[in-house]
Protein backbone atom coordinates (compact mmCIF):
# COMPACT_ATOMS: atom_id res chain seq x y z
CA UNK A 1 0.00 0.00 0.00
CA UNK A 2 2.87 2.25 1.09
CA UNK A 3 4.60 1.96 -2.18
CA UNK A 4 1.21 2.98 -4.63
CA UNK A 5 0.88 5.86 -2.12
CA UNK A 6 4.30 6.72 -3.28
CA UNK A 7 4.00 5.84 -7.17
CA UNK A 8 0.82 8.07 -7.08
CA UNK A 9 2.84 10.56 -5.22
CA UNK A 10 5.38 10.66 -7.62
CA UNK A 11 3.35 10.72 -10.03
CA UNK A 12 1.11 13.63 -9.28
CA UNK A 13 4.19 15.47 -7.59
CA UNK A 14 6.30 15.58 -11.27
CA UNK A 15 3.69 16.74 -13.10
CA UNK A 16 2.88 19.51 -11.13
CA UNK A 17 6.58 20.43 -11.22
CA UNK A 18 6.55 20.25 -14.75
CA UNK A 19 3.45 22.20 -15.52
CA UNK A 20 3.19 24.41 -12.36
CA UNK A 21 6.96 25.70 -13.58
CA UNK A 22 6.19 26.12 -16.75
CA UNK A 23 2.92 28.23 -16.25
CA UNK A 24 4.34 30.22 -13.06
CA UNK A 25 7.74 31.11 -14.45
CA UNK A 26 5.85 32.13 -17.45
CA UNK A 27 3.26 34.15 -15.03
CA UNK A 28 6.19 35.67 -13.36
CA UNK A 29 7.73 37.09 -16.92
CA UNK A 30 4.47 38.62 -18.07
CA UNK A 31 3.96 40.32 -14.28
CA UNK A 32 7.53 40.93 -13.05
CA UNK A 33 6.97 44.65 -14.27
CA UNK A 34 3.52 45.27 -12.13
CA UNK A 35 4.15 47.59 -9.15
CA UNK A 36 5.14 47.44 -6.34
CA UNK A 37 8.24 45.42 -8.03
CA UNK A 38 8.38 42.22 -6.33
CA UNK A 39 4.89 41.72 -5.42
CA UNK A 40 4.08 38.98 -8.54
CA UNK A 41 7.28 37.22 -8.10
CA UNK A 42 6.36 36.49 -4.12
CA UNK A 43 3.07 35.38 -4.63
CA UNK A 44 3.31 33.16 -8.13
CA UNK A 45 6.79 31.51 -6.38
CA UNK A 46 4.39 31.16 -2.95
CA UNK A 47 1.57 29.31 -5.38
CA UNK A 48 4.28 27.05 -7.20
CA UNK A 49 4.82 26.06 -3.82
CA UNK A 50 1.93 25.45 -2.64
CA UNK A 51 0.66 23.69 -5.59
CA UNK A 52 3.52 21.39 -5.76
CA UNK A 53 3.56 20.68 -2.06
CA UNK A 54 -0.32 19.98 -2.28
CA UNK A 55 0.58 17.40 -5.46
CA UNK A 56 2.77 15.48 -3.53
CA UNK A 57 0.68 15.00 -0.49
CA UNK A 58 3.02 17.16 1.95
CA UNK A 59 2.10 18.83 4.69
CA UNK A 60 4.31 21.69 6.13
CA UNK A 61 4.13 23.53 9.54
CA UNK A 62 6.67 26.20 10.89
CA UNK A 63 7.29 27.36 14.30
CA UNK A 64 8.60 31.11 14.18
CA UNK A 65 9.62 33.32 17.50
CA UNK A 66 7.46 36.86 18.66
CA UNK A 67 10.87 38.95 17.37
CA UNK A 68 10.97 37.74 13.83
CA UNK A 69 8.17 40.28 12.13
CA UNK A 70 7.19 40.07 8.26
CA UNK A 71 8.76 43.61 8.35
CA UNK A 72 12.05 42.71 8.71
CA UNK A 73 14.84 42.44 6.28
CA UNK A 74 17.01 39.54 6.96
CA UNK A 75 19.82 36.53 5.58
CA UNK A 76 18.18 33.36 6.54
CA UNK A 77 20.24 30.44 6.95
CA UNK A 78 18.65 26.61 6.53
CA UNK A 79 19.83 22.89 5.98
CA UNK A 80 19.31 21.11 3.26
CA UNK A 81 18.62 17.42 2.49
CA UNK A 82 15.95 17.64 -0.11
CA UNK A 83 14.56 19.52 -3.09
CA UNK A 84 11.11 19.78 -0.95
CA UNK A 85 12.97 22.28 1.25
CA UNK A 86 12.47 24.89 -0.97
CA UNK A 87 8.61 25.30 -1.56
CA UNK A 88 8.35 24.74 2.38
CA UNK A 89 10.44 27.51 3.20
CA UNK A 90 8.51 29.74 0.05
CA UNK A 91 5.10 29.04 1.94
CA UNK A 92 6.22 29.99 5.22
CA UNK A 93 9.51 33.02 4.79
CA UNK A 94 8.16 36.18 6.22
CA UNK A 95 7.90 38.83 3.66
CA UNK A 96 10.19 38.80 0.30
CA UNK A 97 12.96 36.67 0.07
CA UNK A 98 15.35 35.72 -2.84
CA UNK A 99 17.35 32.89 -3.00
CA UNK A 100 21.04 31.97 -4.04
CA UNK A 101 20.63 29.54 -6.42
CA UNK A 102 22.84 27.21 -8.13
CA UNK A 103 23.96 28.92 -11.98
CA UNK A 104 23.40 26.43 -14.21
CA UNK A 105 19.76 26.46 -12.75
CA UNK A 106 19.88 30.05 -14.79
CA UNK A 107 20.32 28.66 -18.27
CA UNK A 108 17.04 26.60 -18.19
CA UNK A 109 14.87 28.50 -20.43
CA UNK A 110 12.03 30.59 -19.11
CA UNK A 111 12.31 28.94 -15.42
CA UNK A 112 16.01 30.47 -15.54
CA UNK A 113 14.72 33.82 -17.43
CA UNK A 114 12.00 33.85 -14.26
CA UNK A 115 15.04 33.72 -11.61
CA UNK A 116 16.79 36.30 -13.03
CA UNK A 117 13.92 38.50 -12.80
CA UNK A 118 12.68 37.69 -9.84
CA UNK A 119 16.89 39.34 -8.70
CA UNK A 120 17.67 35.91 -7.34
CA UNK A 121 21.23 35.14 -7.01
CA UNK A 122 23.06 32.77 -9.06
CA UNK A 123 25.74 31.02 -7.21
CA UNK A 124 29.34 29.02 -8.84
CA UNK A 125 30.64 27.30 -6.06
CA UNK A 126 34.03 26.32 -7.97
CA UNK A 127 34.72 30.11 -9.23
CA UNK A 128 36.18 32.80 -6.69
CA UNK A 129 35.85 35.38 -8.77
CA UNK A 130 32.21 34.58 -9.70
CA UNK A 131 31.65 33.86 -6.06
CA UNK A 132 32.52 37.54 -5.21
CA UNK A 133 30.33 39.03 -7.58
CA UNK A 134 27.38 36.90 -6.49
CA UNK A 135 28.16 38.04 -2.83
CA UNK A 136 27.99 41.66 -4.51
CA UNK A 137 24.91 41.52 -5.96
CA UNK A 138 23.09 39.76 -3.29
CA UNK A 139 24.52 42.72 -1.24
CA UNK A 140 22.51 44.66 -3.74
CA UNK A 141 19.73 42.89 -3.34
CA UNK A 142 19.71 43.24 0.20
CA UNK A 143 20.22 46.96 0.15
CA UNK A 144 17.07 47.57 -2.52
CA UNK A 145 14.79 45.38 0.39
CA UNK A 146 14.02 42.31 1.47
CA UNK A 147 15.87 39.37 2.53
CA UNK A 148 17.99 36.40 1.58
CA UNK A 149 18.62 33.17 2.34
CA UNK A 150 21.03 30.83 1.73
CA UNK A 151 21.82 26.65 1.76
CA UNK A 152 25.30 27.25 3.62
CA UNK A 153 26.11 23.56 3.45
CA UNK A 154 26.02 23.97 -0.26
CA UNK A 155 24.40 21.07 -1.69
CA UNK A 156 21.40 18.26 0.04
CA UNK A 157 22.62 15.96 2.48
CA UNK A 158 23.30 12.50 1.52
CA UNK A 159 22.37 11.29 4.68
CA UNK A 160 20.14 14.02 6.51
CA UNK A 161 23.28 15.29 9.15
CA UNK A 162 24.29 18.62 8.19
CA UNK A 163 27.51 19.44 7.19
CA UNK A 164 29.97 21.66 7.59
CA UNK A 165 28.62 25.61 6.89
CA UNK A 166 30.02 28.02 4.02
CA UNK A 167 30.64 31.49 4.90
CA UNK A 168 28.94 33.09 2.37
CA UNK A 169 25.86 34.25 3.56
CA UNK A 170 27.73 35.02 7.12
CA UNK A 171 29.93 37.18 5.37
CA UNK A 172 27.00 39.22 2.96
CA UNK A 173 24.99 39.66 6.88
CA UNK A 174 27.74 41.44 7.77
CA UNK A 175 28.40 43.34 4.99
CA UNK A 176 25.13 44.64 4.95
CA UNK A 177 24.48 44.73 8.45
CA UNK A 178 21.11 42.67 8.47
CA UNK A 179 20.27 40.18 11.49
CA UNK A 180 21.02 36.15 10.39
CA UNK A 181 18.31 34.12 10.65
CA UNK A 182 18.44 29.87 11.56
CA UNK A 183 16.26 27.84 10.37
CA UNK A 184 16.26 24.31 10.60
CA UNK A 185 14.46 21.76 8.80
CA UNK A 186 12.93 18.81 10.32
CA UNK A 187 11.07 15.81 8.13
CA UNK A 188 11.90 17.01 4.28
CA UNK A 189 14.54 13.74 4.01
CA UNK A 190 12.56 11.20 4.97
CA UNK A 191 9.87 12.82 2.02
CA UNK A 192 12.70 12.91 -0.35
CA UNK A 193 16.40 11.89 0.30
CA UNK A 194 19.29 12.57 -2.23
CA UNK A 195 18.89 10.38 -4.97
CA UNK A 196 15.63 9.30 -7.54
CA UNK A 197 12.80 11.34 -7.79
CA UNK A 198 10.42 9.15 -5.37
CA UNK A 199 7.96 10.80 -2.78
CA UNK A 200 7.27 9.37 0.28
CA UNK A 201 4.05 11.49 1.86
CA UNK A 202 4.51 13.19 4.65
CA UNK A 203 5.28 16.22 7.28
CA UNK A 204 7.68 18.56 7.38
CA UNK A 205 8.47 20.83 10.25
CA UNK A 206 10.15 24.33 9.63
CA UNK A 207 11.29 26.04 13.30
CA UNK A 208 13.04 29.53 12.95
CA UNK A 209 15.00 30.63 15.95
CA UNK A 210 15.31 34.59 16.80
CA UNK A 211 17.11 36.95 14.50
CA UNK A 212 20.64 37.32 15.64
CA UNK A 213 23.13 40.30 15.03
CA UNK A 214 26.29 39.47 13.37
CA UNK A 215 27.84 42.64 14.58
CA UNK A 216 28.94 41.52 17.75
CA UNK A 217 31.11 38.98 15.96
CA UNK A 218 32.64 41.00 13.64
CA UNK A 219 35.07 39.42 11.03
CA UNK A 220 37.78 38.24 13.10
CA UNK A 221 34.33 36.50 14.99
CA UNK A 222 33.21 34.92 11.63
CA UNK A 223 34.07 31.58 12.46
CA UNK A 224 32.39 31.84 15.46
CA UNK A 225 29.32 33.17 13.89
CA UNK A 226 29.18 30.33 11.82
CA UNK A 227 30.11 27.43 14.39
CA UNK A 228 27.17 28.79 16.35
CA UNK A 229 24.56 29.03 14.15
CA UNK A 230 24.98 25.88 12.94
CA UNK A 231 24.74 24.59 15.92
CA UNK A 232 21.31 26.04 16.87
CA UNK A 233 20.09 24.75 13.01
CA UNK A 234 20.78 21.45 14.01
CA UNK A 235 18.99 21.50 16.93
CA UNK A 236 15.96 23.28 15.28
CA UNK A 237 15.76 20.65 12.67
CA UNK A 238 16.25 17.68 15.78
CA UNK A 239 19.54 16.97 13.39
CA UNK A 240 22.80 15.38 13.85
CA UNK A 241 26.31 17.27 12.79
CA UNK A 242 28.59 15.80 10.41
Amino acid sequence: MRFIVSLVATLTSLTALVVGTLLFATLTLLTVWIPPRGSSITWCARTWARLWLAASWIRVESERPPDLVPQGDYVFLANHASWFDIPALLVTLPGRVRFAAKRGLFQVPIFGWALKAGGFIPVDRGDKKRAREALAAAQEGLASGGSMLFFPEGTRSSDGRISPFQRGGFLLALKAERPVVPVGIEGSFGVMPKGPFWVRPGLIRLRYGSPRDPSGYGLRGLKDLVDDVRREVGELAGAELR
